[in-house]
């Protein structure tokens, strides 16, 4: 797994992942991207699971916003929609955190959207310690990146899956 967090502040959206990638209790990579930006749509994405599946389903979210002209909303439920029902697809096995300027969502292969309350999403083995980690900071004058990246250092300190070599990306 990997650990995910987006944060929305100040007008400010941020992803932050980690970079470590696990096979069972071995680290194969320290320094992998999880985290990606299309450009074209502003909009920014981080996966948690197997790379392979990350970046299938990124291009598949791609597709799905030139298709729906960059409605996040709709190109989520349309991403989860073809997830759960594609034979190939189906198999997959991985989370997505995306966000816009107006929208945050997780996505799963479950055929979930959801769009959590409040500002802030965590995702993969370290989520949670990110999120609880990022809700607090939140009160603070830190931006919304300052969040993201102390939210990451405190799940690294924790989860033996997560290590704090970052990748961000901010809209």
């Amino acid at each position: 797994m990997t650990t995910i967090v987006l944060v929305r502040k100040n007008s400010e959206v941020v992803v932050a992942g980690d970079g470590q990638v696990s096979m069972g209790n071995t680290v194969i990579k320290k320094t992998a991207n999880k985290v990606r930006k299309i450009e074209k749509r502003n909009v920014i994405a981080g996966f948690a699971g197997s790379t392979a599946d990350a970046l299938t389903l990124f291009e598949r979210l791609e597709s799905k916003l030139e298709k729906h002209a960059g409605n996040l909303a709709r190109a989520a439920v349309e991403l989860a929609k073809d997830w759960r029902t594609d034979k190939y697809l189906r198999r997959l096995e991985a989370l997505m955190a995306v966000g816009d300027k107006e929208n945050s969502f997780i996505i799963s292969g479950t055929g979930d959207v959801l769009e959590p309350e409040g500002d802030v999403i965590g995702i993969g083995s370290g989520g949670n310690y990110a999120l609880a980690s990022a809700k607090v900071l939140m009160d603070t004058d830190l931006s919304a990146e300052e969040i993201a990246k102390k939210a990451i250092k405190v799940a690294s300190e924790i989860c033996v899956f997560t290590n704090d070599n970052l990748n961000v990306e901010k809209i």
